[in-house]
């Protein structure tokens, strides 16, 4: 499947991929992190329950903070 992630496209293997797996898969490993799935919002406790599929469109946008 092709999707993308953050405005580049990404061939995927499969047909479909719960946002948890994609995250392992993209090595996004930051503990804060905000992630849209066709501009919806997903929380995080729904991670393995949203799935992404061929053409979606996925925003992970790591937080960060400092001072």
């Amino acid at each position: 499947m092709k999707i993308t992630v953050n405005n580049n496209e990404v061939s995927m293997a499969g047909e479909t991929l719960s946002v948890r797996e994609l995250l392992n898969q993209m090595n996004f490993t930051f503990p804060l992190i905000v992630v849209k799935v066709n501009g919806h919002l997903v929380k995080k406790e729904e991670y393995e329950r949203i799935f992404v599929g061929d053409g979606d469109n996925v925003e992970a946008i790591h937080l960060i903070s400092g001072g």
